[in-house]
């Protein structure tokens, strides 16, 4: 169940980094939602310019219709002309000159009005072929940027198509995993429950042991009083004292499980942001080739979860190992070892960076656009650097001693072992400290580098992740110090030692106090199941008793009636067999006893009833008797065949938890490929971002070339 419980807890984890990502998968296409308005937008300007383009075409068909109005009454005013000019011919030449005259007039007039019509006619002909010809070439532009932009939306739209598909995939596969072990919990507890039930039906069994466990206890006890004589208020004392102790190291081993949790995480982001950020600054690596001292110190900082990740993964083997029934001293926590191992790899993995971290601090001074006061806040942070470097070798050193023990008892004296504690707290105050320092100096020169002209975006950014992931680093290694010392009064005392003695356990003294303690549990509880089938064998006594007087006094009963029955049937016999007057005699006493008969008659009723309930209760016993006796038998039987059962279910319970065991296994695995899904993720999301804000200046100058081939078109 506990580890049901803490699958669940996980997964409420995952669920709630989902949503995060989740959020962010929100941002982008809140991006993508936009480019489609603006598309939008496009495409509406688009269909305005092509209703624009159709009007021009309404009015240039009814210009060409106006121009072969014209041009119709042109020739009908020539044909008019023609015909005057011919009754002009027919008429006499003196009457002729003045009529010809006024023709050569009206001639000219319509000719000079025919010339204006051609010539507006012309002139509208090139105003609209050129006003087609911007109207195509604008068209044209317009197109070839909304295939772009629509491109542009399908990428943006396969992004996060792809992203959501691998998050539903990791979720499905969580849930699967949790819905297999959820059917093999409720397995077991189906199983276990069986299991129960039939130990309640095999405690009537007891009943038949107890003489016999009666007859031991007793033994024992006389042995136990005479040849090993001990304090048995003492003892119960100091296994008292023991439990709580181990109670208190599973809850203080638990809580430190949480810190190391939060500080590998807060490592693995220092590390990781200060990758990123050495492949912008000084020089951006999109842009240019970084020097060859960063490409190495980059490449030493993407190994970085290789030696963070194993003091997560030790330290819970650690506190998997700190149960109820083990016996936890520094002799006997054998997986301290392995955590102290990995401890020094991630010191030694630190003191390899730090060259390469303090020359590239150097190469950040040498920058041109490098200030004093940055070179100054720059050799602030390799002092710290430096002592940050110097503490957690301290760390190692004093971990490696608390180690010891546990492969070598006699490695270090047990009196030696309170001073460990104590300076290992104060190195972990001293590690907050230099943290501390380091994370204020690391602000100041955030706030100088914003101050530079040409420090960009993507450089902001990251600093601020930085700046943010050494905060979470400073409150982390506070708790984790405040816990040590608030602690160290537990850590410094001694949990177990052998009676009379003040020295530590031996791994063997050790093994040897948990098998009797476990000796122990199970005699107790064998005696609280003797006195529970006690008490139950006592209550089914008494009421046995109980029932045993009812039958007796129902059978009294019966006995009276059946006297009081012949008696009448001797008295009515006599009277049959004698003289008349004693006949008639008898008849009347007999008349007199029916009367009374009668009279009783209710009495003899309500007599009768009750005579046959009791009757009928008394055959319901006996069969319940022999019921009973067939139990017995039966289940005296049956739980041999349980016991068999029980050390088969004990086997599959192994079994079982191994399985569970492998399966916290593939969850802590799926959980180390969820975490870097979720940085490159982050990465992604990032560069992404950068994308939208380039993509949103490239918006902005085709909205304002837009408003300018719409001021274009109006003028």
């Amino acid at each position: 169940m506990a580890n049901v419980t803490d699958l669940q807890t996980k997964y409420s984890k995952l669920a709630q980094e989902y949503s995060k990502l989740r959020a962010q998968n929100q941002v982008l296409k809140k991006g993508v939602v936009d480019e489609q308005a603006n598309s939008a937008s496009l495409k509406e300007q688009l269909k305005q310019r092509d209703q624009s383009l159709r009007k021009q075409e309404q009015e240039m068909d009814s210009l060409s219709f106006r121009n072969q109005q014209l041009a119709k009454r042109v020739e009908l005013l020539q044909e008019e002309l023609a015909a005057s000019e011919a009754k002009g011919k027919k008429g006499k030449w003196t009457s002729g000159n003045s009529p010809s005259q006024h023709g050569l007039q009206t001639q000219s007039v319509f000719d000079e009005d025919l010339q204006k019509k051609i010539e507006e006619n012309e002139r509208l002909h090139i105003q609209f072929y050129e006003a087609d010809e911007r109207h195509k070439k604008t068209e044209a532009e317009l197109r070839e940027r909304l295939e772009k932009l629509e491109k542009d939306a399908e990428q943006h739209h396969g992004v996060v198509d792809g992203l959501t598909t691998k998050y539903a995939e990791t979720i499905e596969r969580l849930q699967s995993d949790k819905a297999r072990l959820e059917v093999k919990a409720q397995t077991l507890e189906r199983e276990a429950k069986e299991c129960r039930m039939r130990t309640e039906d095999c405690q009537q069994q007891l009943r038949r042991c107890q003489s016999e466990l009666n007859r031991q206890v007793k033994q024992s006890s006389s042995v136990i009083q005479e040849k090993v004589p001990f304090n048995d208020t003492s003892e119960y004392l100091r296994s008292v004292h023991c439990a709580a102790f181990q109670l208190k190291a599973r809850d203080v081993a638990g809580q430190a499980m949480s810190f190391i949790q939060d500080l590998v995480a807060a490592l693995l982001n220092v590390h990781s942001y200060t990758e990123q950020r050495v492949h912008i600054y000084p020089l951006d690596s999109s842009i240019e080739t970084i020097s060859p001292l960063n490409q190495k110190f980059s490449q030493y900082l993407h190994e970085n979860a290789a030696y963070v990740r194993p003091l997560e993964d030790s330290f819970l083997q650690l506190y998997q190992s700190i149960t109820e029934d083990t016996v936890t001293v520094l002799e006997t926590v054998v997986k301290l070892k392995i955590f102290s191992d990995n401890f020094s790899s991630y010191t030694h993995f630190l003191q390899k960076i730090l060259p390469y971290q303090l020359k590239s601090l150097e190469e950040e001074c040498e920058a041109p656009l490098c200030t004093a006061a940055l070179s100054a806040k720059n050799q602030e942070l390799q002092s710290d650097i430096k002592r940050v470097t110097s503490v957690f070798e301290k760390l190692q050193n004093y971990i490696n001693l608390l180690a010891l023990p546990s492969v070598r008892q006699d490695a270090m004296p047990h009196s030696n072992t309170s001073a460990v504690f104590t300076q290992l707290a104060a190195c972990l105050h001293s590690l907050h400290d230099a943290i501390k320092e380091m994370s204020k100096h690391y602000n100041q020169k955030a706030d100088i580098e914003r101050e530079l002209p040409t420090v960009t975006q993507k450089l902001c950014t990251t600093t601020e992740c930085l700046l943010g992931s050494l905060g979470s680093l400073t409150s982390c290694t506070g708790k984790i110090a405040t816990f040590f010392s608030n602690n160290l009064d537990f850590f410094t005392s001694s949990g177990y030692s052998p009676r009379g003695s003040t020295a530590a356990l031996n791994p063997v003294q050790a093994e040897s106090m948990l098998a009797n303690k476990k000796k122990a549990t199970a005699y107790i509880q064998a005696v609280k199941k003797v006195q529970q089938s006690q008490e139950k064998i006592a209550r089914l006594e008494q009421e046995k008793e109980h029932w045993l007087l009812e039958a007796q006094l129902g059978k009294v009963r019966l006995e009276k009636e059946n006297q009081r029955i012949a008696e009448l049937e001797a008295q009515l016999a006599a009277a049959l067999g004698g003289s008349p007057n004693s006949q008639t005699a008898a008849a009347g006493a007999l008349t007199l006893m029916l009367c009374l008969t009668l009279q009783v008659g209710d009495e003899e009723s309500r007599e009768q009833l009750i005579k046959s309930h009791y009757m009928a209760r008394v055959g319901e016993l006996t069969t319940q008797l022999q019921i009973s006796d067939s139990k017995a038998v039966h289940f005296h039987s049956e739980c041999r065949a349980l016991a068999k059962r029980l050390a088969i279910a004990e086997k599959s319970r192994e079994t079982f938890s191994e399985e569970v065991k492998l399966a916290n296994q593939n969850i802590t695995r799926l959980q180390d490929e969820l975490a870097t899904t979720k940085r490159s993720y982050e990465d992604q999301l990032s560069m992404m971002s950068d994308h939208l804000c380039s993509m949103n200046e490239t918006l902005s100058k085709q909205r304002e070339e837009i408003d300018t081939l719409k001021m274009g078109s109006k003028v």
